[in-house]
């Protein structure tokens, strides 16, 4: 993937420091966006799906703990990669960035080139997550997202469309438990107004024909694919 088609949010209340980041990034060629609380940072990520998010803890409105779980809730941003840039360095700091789903912690004050340093090894990370985009391999359960398509070893699985969707949702992070509200968000979406038992009903069609063993349901939770 080309710089130029790299997008990177960037969020902080401090104007300065924003700037900075914005200047030394988009001298390396990337794509800036920037947002300087949690609340429009959510915002911007909706917008724009940044391949890196790089946020600060210590926010108005929203601080960046919260905003990162929120983030990490949203399906079409799951293989996005966010990493905190913040002063405090405490340990109890960096162990709540990481349960709040951050994958990396940079410390402040960080030199610019050490900064486009770090960068570029998070981007690595979504690089090797994006070779998976197209297809999900699961034993001999193979997902073709792009086309569409389901293969069971050798055979193939003609899903109606929600049905396909669903499956690629849940296949996508095996033995995660997705909630009812998420998963109608992001199959049928806001808009489509539509009951939890229509999940029920689709689940019960993809054990049908890809295995009853597939799907657990979490009661009173949602749903998860078991590997």
């Amino acid at each position: 993937m080309k710089k130029k088609n790299i997008r990177i949010l960037l969020v902080d209340d401090e104007p300065d420091i924003l700037e900075i980041i914005r200047y030394n990034l988009s001298n390396e060629g990337y794509q800036i966006f920037t947002a300087s609380n949690g609340v429009k940072a959510i915002s911007q990520a909706v917008k724009h799906k940044p391949h890196l998010i790089i946020l600060d803890v210590m926010m108005p409105e929203m601080d960046g703990i919260e905003a990162c779980e929120e983030i990490r809730r949203i399906p079409e941003l799951s293989e996005t990669v966010i990493t905190f840039l913040t002063a405090r360095g405490e340990d109890y700091s960096q162990l709540a960035g990481f349960e709040a789903g951050a994958d990396d912690y940079i410390t402040k004050p960080v030199k610019p080139k050490v900064l486009v340093g770090k960068v570029k090894a998070l981007l690595r990370r979504f690089k090797e997550n994006e070779l998976s985009d197209t297809n999900i391999e699961l034993g001999d359960l193979v997902i073709n997202r792009e086309e569409y398509k389901v293969l069971k070893g050798k055979e193939e699985i003609i899903l109606p469309r929600k049905e396909f969707e669903l499956l690629a949702l849940l296949a996508s992070r095996p033995g995660k438990v997705f909630k009812r509200d998420d998963i109608l968000d992001s199959v049928w979406g806001n808009q489509v107004v539509v009951g939890g038992r229509t999940i029920d009903v689709h689940i019960r069609k993809l054990r049908e024909k890809i295995g009853d063993d597939k799907f657990k349901t979490v009661k009173g939770v949602g749903y998860k694919f078991v590997v």
